[in-house]
């Protein structure tokens, strides 16, 4: 069995390895990036870095003893993953510089049909028999459409495509948007920027993070002592489980993180203005909770300027906000985010009766378990419709879904079946029970990037990592139906 595996990022590699291990050995992964690394190859920002500990920021079954921090870098995190690559033979099976444009499902051969072009324009086609989508949420960065964008005369970029030609030293930079990835680079440019005016919708909740590097004799004793690194993983992980239930019950544990929370950041913002300026008026953990110890100080800085006032659009000059002000720069760094709810897209996926991803998903993207979507026989996403945490590791997830993915082909090929195929009722129990385990909880308490146009959380998981481990640890055959084919 052909499978044909779409980025090669931590998701699409992890998919390849569960594949190999059950003998699926006619692999190919497309990446559009000129090497692999998904997400960690594009953000390349200053400071950039996991916010979730590196020993559960990993696969489970390649644990690195000696990470360098708590949270590591993005050259580490990199590193790793291409070791990992190539520790497990799946880099072989990578081909680079293909930016896939349709996966066509083709019923009278019961195969996908893949179309690609190479950075030349040259076009690609393959073909298999199961398709895996490994793009994930976090691949198509977001541009706000200000009014007179083009207009402006500096220099601007997005963070995730950071432009490390252009020096920033001595210059008047903006910067739009305060999330994760801002949190990261605003500390490290501060210093070097002339000025630096930092533009935000809304305050964020932050809880500390010190991220020095780990003493020598603590990596000593996670390399050598045996079962310690399971141990630590453990508690990491239980801490990560102990951030998704304040966030599931705001009225109690949510209450006291955000007291926590609270207390940190009082003690950080001691300019009464900054603070009232950036403290959030929303629940704790409504949108993601940040850690760091260095942006809040950073904003302070006698050359930072943190504005509230929405950006109504840009002038040659800089951007203009609703109080008629006319902000001067020379660079415009976007922080803006991605295009979360439009997942694999601009991509055309079509499916069963040439019916596209795109119809399917008009009213919201949507898929039983994240994974698999009626209509679209044997193909498989990671880190899909709500399967993003707010309080874990991706990771875990994507080790659960490549899992999950491997059971339908084991199952397919079992069986000498063509293809296998969700059921729609089966898809659409799954996706009630999924948004009614959002009531009640911090995240539909305010507007964020978890949510569609009519307010659902399409992005996040609503439960805790076990509930999602023990969901996908085996595959309900009632759930799905085997397509026979032209295989009989």
């Amino acid at each position: 069995m052909k499978v044909i595996i779409v980025g090669a990022g931590f998701g699409g590699i992890a998919a390849a390895i569960e594949l190999r291990r059950h003998g699926f050995d006619e692999l190919t992964l497309l990446e559009a990036a000129p090497e692999p690394g998904g997400t960690w190859h594009y953000n390349r920002y200053p400071g950039a870095a996991c916010d979730v500990p590196s020993h559960f920021y990993s696969y489970s079954y390649a644990q690195r003893p000696d990470w360098s921090r708590l949270c590591s870098p993005q050259p580490e995190i990199l590193e790793y993953l291409r070791g990992v690559a190539a520790e497990f033979g799946v880099d072989r099976s990578v081909v680079t510089g293909m930016e896939v444009t349709s996966c066509h499902w083709d019923e009278d051969a019961c195969r996908w049909t893949v179309h690609a072009r190479d950075a030349a324009g040259e076009r690609h086609t393959w073909h298999g028999e199961a398709l895996v989508l490994a793009t994930g949420q976090l691949n198509q960065p977001a541009v706000p459409a200000l009014p007179g964008r083009a207009a402006f005369e500096g220099h601007s970029f997005h963070s995730a495509r950071w432009d490390h030609g252009y020096d920033l030293r001595d210059k008047r930079v903006a910067v739009v948007g305060t999330g994760a990835s801002a949190v990261q680079f605003v500390p490290e440019i501060a210093s070097r920027v002339s000025r630096l005016t930092v533009f935000q919708r809304t305050g964020n909740w932050f809880l500390p993070l010190s991220n020095g590097p780990y003493p020598r004799t603590v990596r000593a004793l996670l390399r050598r002592v045996p079962g310690l690194r399971a141990v630590w993983r453990a508690v990491l992980f239980s801490a990560m489980e102990l951030l998704t239930a304040a966030i599931r019950h705001p009225g109690t544990l949510g209450r006291f993180a955000g007291a926590l929370a609270g207390a940190f950041m009082r003690r950080q913002l001691r300019d009464p203005e900054v603070r009232r300026k950036a403290w959030p008026t929303y629940p704790f953990g409504c949108k993601r909770v940040l850690f760091s110890s260095t942006f809040l100080p950073a904003l302070q800085g006698e050359n930072v300027e943190l504005v509230t006032a929405p950006i109504t659009g840009m002038s040659p000059r800089g951007p203009v906000t609703a109080d008629g002000r006319t902000h001067e720069v020379d660079c415009v760094i976007y922080a803006t985010g991605f295009r979360t709810n439009d997942f694999m897209l601009p991509m055309e996926i079509t499916g069963t009766g040439g019916r596209s991803l795109r119809e399917a998903w008009a009213r919201g993207p949507r898929a039983h378990l994240g994974i698999t979507v009626p209509g679209f026989p044997s193909m498989f996403l990671m880190y899909g419709p709500n399967t993003n945490t707010s309080g874990g590791s991706i990771i875990f997830f994507l080790q659960a879904q490549a899992r999950y993915l491997c059971q339908a082909l084991r199952r397919v090929r079992t069986h000498r079946a063509a293809a296998i195929e969700v059921r729609a009722e089966a898809e659409a129990a799954d996706v009630l029970a999924v948004r009614r385990r959002f009531d009640g909880t911090a995240w539909l308490r305010c507007d964020s990037w978890y949510r569609d146009a009519a307010g659902r959380n399409v992005a996040n998981w609503p439960g805790y990592m076990r509930e999602y481990a023990a969901r996908t640890r085996t595959l309900d055959p009632a759930d799905f139906r085997l397509l026979r084919g032209n295989r009989g």
